[in-house]
């Protein structure tokens, strides 16, 4: 694991945790940065680079929403169809946001993919 630089993980982080992942890689859509695997997007950088966006199982949304609301915040209208969760990038550290987005990226690569990745 690599040396964690300060309280607020931020955009470098994010760069840092995504930089080894098989078959993901990043993107400016609108001048928006993403991260995805084939076509599929799995994390969203805000523009003001304080929230992301990131994959999240559908049916664990609300419950995750109703216990740590300053850190969770609800998917745009148009967003609230896909497994898809904002993220206070404040309210978590890095290992929390590791563990996130580590999460997202295995909804998205086939198994045998994270399998191989963390040594199942």
């Amino acid at each position: 694991m690599a040396f964690y630089r300060g309280n607020v993980v931020d955009l470098t982080d994010i760069r840092e945790i995504t930089a080894d992942l098989p078959r993901s890689y990043e993107v400016l859509v609108r001048d928006r940065i993403k991260f995805r695997v084939g076509q599929i997007v799995y994390l969203a950088v805000a523009a003001d680079e304080q929230t992301i966006g990131l994959g999240f199982p559908r049916e664990e949304r609300a419950a995750a929403l109703a216990a740590e609301p300053d850190k969770f915040l609800p998917p745009r209208p148009s967003d609230e169809r896909f497994q898809w969760i904002e993220l206070n990038l404040a309210a978590v550290d890095y290992d929390e946001l590791r563990e996130l987005i580590l999460d997202a990226w295995s909804m998205c690569v086939p198994k045998k993919v994270r399998a191989a990745y963390f040594g199942d």
